[in-house]
């Protein structure tokens, strides 16, 4: 799964930089709020969808093997919740990266 999360970040990244050029200097990153101005931000905030995904990753296994390290059926969660996290955030990068371009 730790390979999946480096290809994941390998595709961002390559992603990004084969769009640097033509990306505005304010994206659509938060979808939550209302429709207008207050969903932009600046173009390198894209890179918060790696950083949560890292951190939220490690968190699960931080938490599996620190308190469920013999328990099957939590590691098969943790790990199904890990591969949803994976592919969401990085169709989510995606989908931003080409919607603006």
């Amino acid at each position: 799964m730790f390979y999946a999360l480096i290809g994941s970040n390998i595709i961002m990244v390559g992603l990004f930089i084969l769009r640097f050029n033509t990306l505005p200097p304010q994206i659509p990153l938060f979808y939550s709020k209302p429709w207008g101005e207050d969903q932009l931000a600046d173009s390198w905030m894209i890179f918060l969808l790696p950083v949560i995904l890292d951190l939220l990753f490690f968190f699960n296994n931080f938490i599996y093997q620190r308190f469920f390290p013999e328990n099957m059926f939590v590691k098969k969660i943790i790990f199904y919740l890990n591969l949803f996290l994976i592919l969401s955030m990085t169709l989510i990068f995606i989908k931003i990266i080409f919607l603006v371009t």
